[in-house]
């Protein structure tokens, strides 16, 4: 009955957030650290680390399904060792932390405070539930192997994936040097001093009854142009070697909207940091103004100061998400491709798809955002 109970809370979506990559070795007795005004990650009460592992964390009063109730000493003791089977007293069912906890690894070893809180309230109505059901037979209908079955095969697919997961947590230290020496653009950082000159003036009313779409449209286009014209005599003067603090301001003044922008450095830049139609301005040589980049926000002129690239300490764990979510991908890819499906038609009507995409193979996070490259 266990897998039963398990997928029925991941059925009912108990834990829909919990898709973290999970943990090698996942520990029990690990608890959330992060800040307790995220719901979702609230911090364990300090308490929780005195509560002993035989203590019980659930009792469950006035529920003692006689059949476990009268079970043999040796029949108990094999229960209890079971760490999805709660121990059973005279008239009650006691869930030890360690029982709860084994349930709650199981399910997910990344499951948050929140969620556990709400595995709490709905186990027990689970069990009672469940106990019921076989006092009825329903557990000995057909209807009942159907969905055993095929929440068998949904266990099996998520153990699958979390083993695939696991495996491609696996990484070599010379593995990660070789990526991180191979592909060096994603760690680069550079100091950069940036001029925003907006698209338009601000807005000039119209005068009294000329106020219509295509005088409007005229306006605008007059006013963009004006201003493109503006910013290309900034980027030439910046190339030229003034300030860009005094061109910043001069390009505001002239859009009517004032000293809007505080401060023209940007300091410790990555590329993906930038809009991607900027990034180019990482193969600038210190020293290079870049083309004015035009946008729906404004347009663009950067000068690179300077560049280096982050040492491996700093970014090892984003090649290793990299890769991890690459070796990921990879797995389940090839599992994909091992089969194919076709559909009835003439039963499940036209355009009905022959195979049902695989489950998402968690990739993790890649740096710079952009699709992670095979590892050399």
């Amino acid at each position: 009955m266990r897998s039963f109970w398990i997928a029925g809370l991941l059925l009912a979506g108990l834990a829909p957030a919990q898709t973290r990559p999970v943990p090698t070795v996942p520990d029990k007795k690990a608890r959330p650290t992060v800040a307790a005004d995220d719901e979702d990650t609230q911090v364990f009460p300090a308490s929780a680390s005195r509560v002993a592992e035989d203590a019980p964390v659930l009792t469950i009063k006035g529920f003692c399904p006689p059949q476990v109730a009268s079970t043999t000493t040796a029949s108990a003791t094999k229960e209890s060792a079971s760490p999805a089977l709660p121990r059973q007293q005279p008239c009650e069912t006691v869930v030890t932390r360690a029982e709860f906890e084994a349930l709650a690894n199981a399910i997910s070893p990344t499951m948050s405070l929140q969620v556990r809180r709400q595995l709490a309230s709905a186990y027990p109505r689970l069990l009672v539930m469940a106990h019921q059901a076989e006092l009825r037979g329903l557990d000995q209908t057909p209807h009942f192997a159907r969905l055993q079955q095929f929440s068998n095969l949904q266990i099996l697919s998520q153990e699958m994936v979390r083993k695939i997961q696991e495996e491609s947590s696996r990484l070599p230290e010379s593995v990660i040097e070789d990526y991180y020496r191979n592909h060096p653009a994603p760690f680069e950082q550079a100091d950069l001093d940036r001029l925003l000159v907006p698209n338009r003036r601000r807005a000039q009313p119209m005068p009294e009854g000329r106020a219509n779409d295509s005088e409007v449209k005229a306006q605008q286009k007059e006013a963009e142009d004006e201003m493109a014209k503006e910013a290309r005599n900034l980027r030439s003067r910046a190339a030229a070697g003034e300030d860009f603090t005094k061109l910043q301001q001069e390009a505001s003044e002239a859009a009517g909207i004032g000293n809007a922008v505080s401060t023209t450095r940007l300091e410790k830049v990555r590329r993906t940091n930038l809009p991607p139609s900027h990034a180019v301005v990482f193969d600038l040589k210190p020293g290079e103004v870049s083309p004015v980049f035009t946008d729906a926000s404004g347009n663009y002129i950067y000068k690179l100061v300077s560049k280096e690239l982050k040492p491996l300490a700093e970014v090892k764990d984003e090649i290793k998400n990299t890769l991890q979510g690459q070796k990921m991908q990879d797995a389940m890819q090839k599992i994909r491709e091992s089969f194919t499906t076709d559909t009835n038609e003439d039963y499940f009507g036209p355009g009905a798809a022959a195979s049902a995409p695989a489950a998402p193979a968690n990739p993790g996070h890649s740096p710079g955002s952009h699709a992670p490259s095979k590892p050399d």
